[in-house]
Parts: structure tokens; sequence; C-alpha cells
């Protein structure tokens, strides 16, 4: 094996308020504001409140237009309901692809049966820029539970991949996308090792959720709750060794090299077009959503 991917920056992922909800943001940061066709990565480590209804709980009725936000998750489960009559609960392992397209109401509540899991969700929420060609497509939501994700495993057992969508050593994800676009979550036990086959071509990101990592066996440690970018600077793609029990996230994907507008839910290609997507949603026409 020749050279492999170098690491381009290493940055931490601080705490925002997100309404009442207090979150850690890898990016956008002052330090990258993303990373192409990535546009926004969240995690939450919530405790779900006894005191209130679980109607009230998460995050309620809210449009998006333009991108996929998707949901990966780590512990507990969350409710999705939408505009277009979908009304599902994935639940840890599983993963909520939404591609927003032309504009959908959405809510992400907790199970109701939260508190008999332990009552605690741990999510990862990323946002997939689409393209602009798709942007205005038929909003899909597309379920994944654990059971259906296929992984790959390590000989040694501690190492495992769960291929999301895109593609790793001949696995295929079984969600669809619009773009080239991988992700993986992993779990490696200490001194455990895997070795990502990724095209020269694809932007990647890592994000560790617990524990630490080494990146190629390069003196820099990786710690919890850090995002690190990755050069285009090899085809030989990268390692990672766990230096403790890890969970991680890793996205790549092919760059869109195209103008992002962005404001607040919605994320489009020019100023006008976050403007139309305003007034569509002022005039019902991405949907109502009454939640059961």
């Amino acid at each position: 094996m020749g050279k492999q991917r170098t690491v381009k920056s290493v940055i931490h992922a601080g705490l925002i308020d997100m309404g009442g909800m207090i979150v850690r943001q890898a990016f956008p940061s002052r330090k990258v504001e993303s990373i192409d066709p990535f546009l926004l990565l969240h995690h939450g480590n919530i405790e779900v409140p006894k005191d209130i209804p679980i109607s009230e709980t998460g995050v309620g009725p809210h449009p998006h237009r333009g991108f996929s936000p998707v949901t990966f998750l780590f512990k507990g489960g969350v409710n999705h309901q939408d505009s277009r009559g979908n009304n599902h609960t994935v639940y840890e392992g599983g993963v909520q692809w939404m591609n927003a397209g032309m504009g959908i109401i959405h809510s992400e509540r907790m199970p109701s049966n939260i508190q008999e899991l332990g009552g605690k969700v741990e999510l990862i929420q990323l946002w997939v820029n689409t393209p602009a060609k798709h942007k205005m497509d038929k909003p899909i939501y597309f379920p994944a539970s654990k059971e259906n994700i296929q992984f790959i495993e390590t000989d040694d057992k501690l190492s495992i991949v769960n291929v999301v969508s895109g593609e790793l050593n001949g696995i295929k994800g079984i969600v669809p996308t619009l773009s080239p676009v991988n992700t993986f979550t992993a779990s490696i036990k200490r001194g455990g090792t895997f070795h990502f086959n990724i095209p020269q071509s694809h932007n990647v990101f890592i994000y560790l959720l617990s524990g630490k990592l080494l990146i190629n066996n390069e003196d820099v440690e990786i710690m919890e709750h850090y995002v690190t970018i990755l050069n285009n600077d090899s085809d030989e793609g990268f390692s990672i060794k766990a230096l403790n029990d890890a969970t991680l996230i890793i996205g790549t994907g092919e760059p869109l090299n195209e103008p992002v507008v962005a404001h607040g839910p919605f994320v489009m290609n020019t100023q006008t077009e976050i403007m139309e997507a305003f007034r569509d949603y002022q005039m019902g026409k991405m949907g109502v959503l009454i939640e059961n």
C-alpha cells in the first residue's frame, strides 16, 4: 500500500442551543463552512424528560427544501411524521433519510416507548446537499432499520462498519442517493483497525462520537467530539485504528461544486430560489402536517 490520505484539519464540535435542545455542531463552524456535499452535522445526546408529554418532545413540524436531512440513531429512537403521510419510527442502529426535494414539512419526536428504552436518544443529523437538477424533485422519505443495513466485520471481530449509502468493499448501502455519497457508521473495539477504499475525488469527514482514534497511524490522536477532514491527496484511501473503543460516522462524497445559498431550513442555489421557498411554504405548497 502506498501513501494514504493525510489529515487536513481536526475541529472540535462545540455545543449549541437548538430550540432548547443542546447539541454539538461539528460543521458549519468558524473553521469550516461545509464539506461539499455535506452541509451540517449535529450530534445529539439527549436525556428525554419524564415530566412533559411525549408529543412535545423532540422537534415539532418544520419545512425543508433542496437537501436531504438524514438521522442516524445510536441510542433510543425517533418518530418521523411528514406532510406526505409518512409516520414511522426508527430505533437504535437505524437511519431516516429524507430527500426534501421541492418541499416537505416533518416533525421528529421521541417514540412513545422511549422511557422503556432507557430514556436517552443519541443521534447524528447530517444534511446532504442535493444537486441543482434534483432540488425540485418529489420528496421521498426512506427509513432503514438496523436489520436492513448491511455491514462488514473484520476477521478479528474488532471492527464493524455499517454501509448505509454508497458502496464499500463490494457491499452496497440500502439508501439511494442523488449524487455519489457514501455514509458509514462504525464500531471499533480497542486495537481494531479498518481500511477504507475511497475514490480520491471524494471529500471525506470522520466524526468521532466516543473513544479515541489514530488515522493512518499518524501521531495525531483523534478525541471524541472532533471531526476530522482529510485531504484529497491519495487514491489509497485511509485507515483507522481504535486506541479506545470507538463509535464513529464517516461521510464521503463527490463534491457538487455548485453555489450554495442557505437560509434556515432551505438550501438552494440562488437567493431568488430561497425567497420562492419561503413563499411556497407560506402558501401551503409544501403541504400541512397535523401530528397524530
